[in-house]
Parts: structure tokens; C-alpha cells; sequence
């Protein structure tokens, strides 16, 4: 008998076919279905391996036993004339029929459900119309030649982004790859684009050469490449050809012959202007004061040069907006300025979507000096629609964001940047708006995560570090805030306000002495700004001098200082609190209209935004003062001039439990404050003894829990307070 035969006969050629097709299934599912459920690679490496090396022992047993309907047994004990033997090898050859068909219809589902769509490249869901154009590489010998390479990349995506129906990567994401060595399609899967627009720049003497090419990221595949040399007397017209040339050829290439779009260049002719515009860009990235300014400066340089520049002038309205938010100017100087010069551009463009969005949310915003009730839902309606109109401008999603956080409509504002985030991933702003929505929504960790990826894409953000530095306060870390605050300060240290936002917090430590020296820095860079007068304020509230805190707070509004940083309220409140303690409220109150007339009139059809913020906290004067009855008015008109601005004032716990007081409901003001604001460390809420010592809160500081709860505060301030001198110490041996 040969050995094939015998083989045969002891069903060993059945055996190895019945566990190699089993194997091959399991090979299918491990490899397919495990990476989906999280599960290591190694798992499904080491089973695999397993049934590998477990073959040949498989197949020697079956050679000495033999499977029968009353179980395994020897080979020369089976009966081979039993029908029953026949049936349990006809159900091992089922098997192996089986397994085959399975393995099959199982690969076949899973390649059709991970098979690109008909417009994709990638099981990703790219699609085939999109591009990303990085960053021209400068090949001159003179690094100055830097900006001829950017400006032209800049004029491509400008130009790119023109183009119907083609999907093109948004600048910012793909500058964050310049000067990176990363592989192609790493960098376009990393965007979402299924091709990439590179190339390079060299110039010597007055010869320009310009290589473009257009690679396909799925295979590495050069759709279009071209050289252009050039003389350099013209170089900015050298940029509008190419960037037309690249532009008609992606249109023929990705979208068809038909799609081919002429399209507009950047809006000015002159080199210089252009060039000073992208430095510009360049500075306010950081959007801090000094690169605000810089910014400033720069795009007044460009339109000196070129007066019809119009994207300079919408970014110089935009930069106004952004100077108000650090700063940098007063409201209605940055409001005037802004409608001014958005005015221009929409008189020669009147369907720019930029500037008219930027009217509309200056238009919607109150005045320092006028406050009548706008229709704040109809302007979000008109940035919604703004924001449908083009996409892909993020100032103007910016700009509704602004207007829904005032609102409190902070889940949609973040579903808005989310989407923003889609379109271009490596933005550090969009990253630290995220983290400034989540903050706000108290989801801390979340938006540290945000902020410091925020600053992994752009490390000189002040205004990242000094939101890390409230998640501290929040967390009652105020090491930790001081630390991101002095980091804000060293990348940022033409602003005025981080000092003073530094000497604040260490005047309401106690900490007088170190306080002061970042108030000598407040005094030094900017002697009349709304910050120095509050902490002219908080150092003689800390030194307990009554007779300066009074003087520095009537300063303040004899000179009618803005209400940034709650420095001008913050003054009529330590007046009235002061009048409160003295029995001398008639004589303030006097004062107050003299040098603000109808300051406190609740009803008067318009006042000041400064006015109203100084009659949201003249409750601690109006609970002595008033008859029940007037009080609660009071309670419920700012409630109701809030509602009208689109804020409901009772979503705070500290403001609910300040309306339940005075109300009378103390014993349920009690339970709240116990629940959700003493449940918070003490450093988000400073001025904690001030507030409880009023009038309206006796019968609640009364309360045994609410004065445990208290000396828990006063004990975990003080160990604060000894960390943070403690680590001043230590940086000033340093």
C-alpha cells in the first residue's frame, strides 16, 4: 500500500485540509474584528501562532487516532466496515466545505464594507477633489527671499480656495508642516486631502526658478509638475501666473475640464504690500498685545502703500476687535475704528462675507457709553448665515462664537468650533477657543487638554497660559496660576494687564510686599489703565486702609475709567459696601449721582454698560435702603434687563444664592451654597468675606454649616497663601 493510500485510508488528508481551512477563518476574524475592538495586535499574533506550530502535531495524531461516533480512538481499533465511521467522515468533509464558504463570504463583507465611495480615494472618506498646498520651500542662499516663498503659498491657497467643489486645506494647517521632514502621506491624511501641491523657490541675481508639482498622497503619483523661470523684476506678477497656472490645471485635473474657474488674485499688485499684509498675519498669530500692535502697524504700512487693499483692511478691523479683547484699546475707540474701516471695504465689496459680519457683531454689542437693548437672536441669525455663506472663514465663526458665549449658549458655540476644527485641525486658535468653551462649561480637564494643544502648535499665547492659570484657581492650585501667569507675562511682556492680574490675586492673598512689584510694572507700563486703578483698589482693601480704598475708588469714577475687569463696578460696589458699614449711605449715594448722573436709576430707558454693571451689585446698598418690596423689583428688573441681552443671571449658583437671601429663602440659599459654591475651592471666589459680611446674608452666616464651611475656606486660603510665598520666594533665589 503506498503512503498516499494510507494517508487516505486513516483520514489524515482530511484532517490537515479541515484545520488549515479552520485556521485560515480564524485568521480572517482575529486579523479583522479584534484591531476593531481595541484589543493589542499581539493577541491576535499569538493565536495565530499557536494554531501555526500546533499543524503538525495535528496531523501525527491523526495518524495514530482516528475521530468515530463513540469518540477518538486508536487507528487499529477502529472498525472500518461501520457505517456510523462513514458518517463522521462525510461531517468532517462538511466541515471543511463550510469553513471554505464562511472564510469567503466573510472576507467578501468585510471588503465591501471597507471599500472606498465612488468619490473616495481611502477607506478614510477623503475625497478625490482636495488639495493641500504646504509651504514653498526657499532654496536662495538669502534667507530673506523667505517671504517671496510664503507670499506665493499664500497666493495659491488664496487663489485654490476659489475653485468650486474643490476641497482645499486651510492655511494654517498646513503651515504647521513647514520645515518639517514628514512623509507625504502622512501630512495628507493628517489634512484629509487626497493630494499635495508642493515646491520650491530659487533666485540668484535677477533669474527666479519655480518648481510646482502636484502629487497624487494614495501612490506618490505626479499628476502635473512644472518649472517657471523667470526674470524677478516682477515678482508679484510672477506669483499671479503660477497661481493661476496651478489653478486651471487642478481644475482640469481634479473636477473636469468643464470646472476650470479663472480665478481672483490676493487684491493688490504691489509686492510690498502684500508682503507687509503677510507679516502681518505672521504677528497676530499669537494674538497678544505686542503681535496685536505689530500687526497694526504692519497693515497701516500696506495701506500706505496700496489705500485699495481691501483684505488688509478687513484684517485691520478684525485686529481692532482683538485689541479691544486684550486690551489693548478702549471699546468705543475699537468699535469706531472698526465701522469705519469695514465701511470701506463693503462700499467697494458689498458681499464681502468677512466685513460684513464684523458689522453686524459691532452693531449688536452694547457701547461702554449707550446701552439700548439690541436684537442680539437677530444678529447670531445673520452670523449663522454668514457663517453657511463661507465656511471655511474663521473669523467669522469666531465672531458667533463670541456672540453665543455671551448668551451662555456654550454647547452650541462648541459644536461650532468643532466644526472649524474639521476643516483645519492644526489651528492653534481654534484649539484655544475650544479650551476657553470647555472651561467655561467646567469641563477642566478637557480643556487643559485643548489649551495645551493650543500651545504645542504656537507655544507664544498668553492668553492660553492665563486660562491654564484659571483652571489652577478653579482646581486650588494657585501655584499653579501664578506659574501660567508669569508665563504669560514673559512671552507677552508689553501687556499691562497680566501684572496686574498677578498683583490682584496676590493682594487678595495677604501678600502686599510681593504684589507690589507687579504693581510697580502696572504703574510703569500703563499709569491710567482700568487695571491699575483695581489694584490701587485691592492694595488698600488688603491693607485694611479705609481711608485710601474710598479715595482710590471715587479716582475711579471721578475719572470715569472704563469697566474692563470689573474695575469700575468694582469701585461703586466697595463705595456703597463702605457707606453700608458707615450708616452714611445717603451721603454716597449723593456722591454717586453727582459724578454719575442716574447711575443707580434702574428704570431709565438706556445707561451706560458701566452703569449697568454698578446696579447689578448696589443690592448690598438697596437691601438697607429700600422697602422689601422695591428690593425685589430691583431683583427681577436686571434680571430682566439681562434676559434681554440673551443672559440668564440665575445660572450662576453664587447669584442664585445672593436672590434666595434677599428673598428671604435662606434656609434653601443654605443648601445650594453647600452644594455648589463652598463645594468649590476658595481661589474661585476671592472676595468670599466681603460678599458674606453684608447686610442681606446675617441670617445665612448664622446657619452652624454655612460657619464650618467658612473656617474650612479660611484654612484652605491659608495654606494657599503660604505655598504662593513660599514659591515667590524660591524664583527670587534663583
Amino acid at each position: 500500500m503506498s503512503l498516499f493510500t494510507e494517508l487516505q485510508r486513516r483520514n489524515v488528508l482530511r484532517v490537515a485540509a479541515a484545520y488549515l481551512v479552520v485556521g485560515w477563518l480564524l485568521t480572517e476574524v482575529l486579523t479583522t474584528v479584534l484591531p476593531t475592538l481595541g484589543v493589542p495586535a499581539w493577541v491576535a499574533k499569538a493565536v495565530i501562532l499557536s494554531f501555526a506550530f500546533g499543524f503538525i502535531p495535528a496531523v501525527v495524531l491523526s495518524w495514530v487516532y482516528e475521530l468515530t461516533p463513540d469518540g477518538i480512538k486508536k487507528e487499529t481499533d477502529v472498525d472500518r466496515d461501520n457505517a456510523s465511521r462513514t458518517a463522521a467522515i462525510g461531517k468532517l468533509d462538511y466541515l471543511t466545505i463550510a469553513g471554505v464558504v464562511v472564510t469567503i463570504v466573510f472576507i467578501a463583507f468585510f471588503s465591501a464594507s471597507n471599500s472606498p465611495d465612488d468619490d473616495d480615494i481611502t477607506g478614510d472618506g477623503i475625497s478625490d477633489e482636495s488639495v493641500a498646498v504646504l509651504p514653498f520651500v526657499n532654496m536662495s542662499n538669502d534667507a530673506d527671499n523667505e517671504y517671496f516663498s510664503d507670499g506665493l503659498t499664500e497666493t495659491l491657497l488664496h487663489m485654490l480656495a476659489q475653485i468650486p467643489n474643490l476641497k482645499v486645506a486651510a492655511r494654517t494647517s498646513s503651515f504647521a508642516f513647514k520645515g518639517k521632514n514628514i512623509d507625504i502621506r502622512e501630512i495628507a491624511k493628517a489634512l484629509q486631502v487626497a493630494h499635495i501641491l508642493e515646491g520650491s523657490v530659487q533666485r540668484v541675481g535677477s533669474r527666479v526658478r519655480i518648481t510646482a508639482q502636484l502629487i497624487r498622497a494614495s501612490d506618490g503619483y505626479h499628476v502635473w509638475s512644472e518649472n517657471f523661470d523667470r526674470d524677478s523684476d516682477d515678482i508679484f506678477g510672477i506669483q499671479d501666473e503660477i497661481a493661476l497656472r496651478v489653478g486651471q490645471v487642478l481644475s482640469a485635473s481634479l473636477l473636469g475640464p468643464g470646472d476650470a474657474k479663472i480665478v481672483a488674485g490676493v487684491g493688490t499688485d504691489d509686492p510690498d504690500a502684500y508682503d507687509l499684509y503677510l507679516q502681518a498675519l505672521k504677528q497676530r498669530a499669537t494674538f497678544s498685545y505686542g503681535g496685536l500692535d505689530a500687526a497694526e502697524k504692519l497693515l497701516k504700512g500696506a495701506l500706505a502703500i496700496d489705500p485699495n487693499f481691501l483684505a488688509a483692511k478687513t484684517e485691520l478691523a478684525s485686529n481692532y476687535l482683538h485689541q479691544l479683547e486684550t486690551g489693548l484699546m478702549h471699546q468705543d475707540e475699537a468699535f469706531a475704528a472698526v465701522l469705519a474701516t469695514v465701511e470701506q471695504v463693503l462700499a467697494v465689496s458689498p458681499d464681502d462675507v468677512a466685513a460684513r459680519a464684523i458689522r453686524v457683531f459691532v452693531q449688536a454689542v452694547p457701547s461702554q457709553t449707550e446701552s439700548v437693548p439690541m436684537a442680539i437672536p437677530d444678529a447670531i441669525g445673520e452670523l449663522e448665515s454668514l457663517v453657511a455663506e463661507d465656511p471655511q472663514d474663521y473669523e467669522v465663526r469666531l465672531l458667533l462664537t463670541r456672540m453665543l458665549m455671551g448668551t451662555q449658549q456654550i454647547d452650541k458655540a462648541l459644536q461650532l468650533q468643532r466644526e472649524a476644527l474639521e476643516l483645519d485641525p492644526y489651528n492653534a486658535r481654534i484649539h484655544f477657543q475650544i479650551g476657553a468653551l470647555y472651561l467655561q462649561l467646567d469641563q477642566l480637564e478637557d480643556a487643559r487638554a485643548s489649551l495645551r494643544t493650543s500651545l504645542d502648535i504656537e507655544p507664544l499665547q498668553p492668553n492660553a497660559y492665563l486660562r491654564l492659570g484659571i483652571i489652577g484657581l478653579k482646581l486650588g492650585d494657585g501655584v499653579d496660576y501664578l506659574q501660567q501667569s508669569l508665563k504669560a507675562m514673559e512671552v507677552d511682556p508689553r501687556d499691562h494687564e497680566i501684572p496686574g492680574f498677578i498683583a490682584d490675586f496676590l493682594y487678595q492673598l495677604g501678600l502686599v510686599e510681593e504684589a507690589d512689584d507687579f504693581r510697580n510694572r502696572v504703574l510703569a507700563i500703563a499709569p491710567t489703565s482700568a487695571i491699575a486703578y483695581r489694584i490701587d483698589l485691592s492694595r488698600a482693601i488688603s491693607l485694611n486702609d479705609e481711608e485710601a480704598s474710598v479715595a482710590a475708588a471715587r479716582r475711579a469714577i471721578e475719572n470715569n475709567i472704563e469697566d474692563r475687569q470689573f474695575a469700575y463696578a468694582g469701585a461703586v460696589q466697595h463705595l456703597l459696601r463702605t457707606a453700608v458699614r458707615n450708616g452714611t449711605l445717603e451721603k454716597e449715594t449723593t456722591y454717586l449721582e453727582q459724578h454719575a448722573p442716574g447711575i443707580l436709576d434702574i428704570d431709565a430707558a438706556a445707561v451706560p454698560v458701566r452703569f449697568m454693571y454698578a446696579q447689578g451689585v448696589a443690592f448690598d446698598a438697596w437691601y438697607v435702603m429700600l422697602p422689601r418690596d422695591e428690593l425685589l423689583r430691583r431683583v427681577a428688573r436686571i434680571q430682566e434687563i439681562a434676559a434681554s441681552y440673551g443672559v440668564d443671571l440665575l445660572q450662576d449658583p453664587d447669584a442664585r444664592v445672593s436672590v434666595m437671601v434677599m428673598q428671604g429663602n435662606v434656609a434653601d440659599a443654605v443648601d445650594l451654597a453647600l452644594t455648589e459654591v463652598f463645594a468649590e475651592p476658595v481661589l474661585g471666589h476671592p472676595n468670599w468675606r466681603a460678599r458674606f459680611s453684608q447686610a442681606q446674608y446675617k441670617a445665612f452666616v448664622a446657619d452652624p454649616r454655612i460657619q464650618a464651611a467658612m473656617r474650612t475656606w479660611e484654612a484652605e486660603e491659608t495654606a494657599v497663601r503660604e505655598r504662593v510665598k513660599t514659591y515667590l520666594l524660591d524664583l527670587s533665589s534663583v
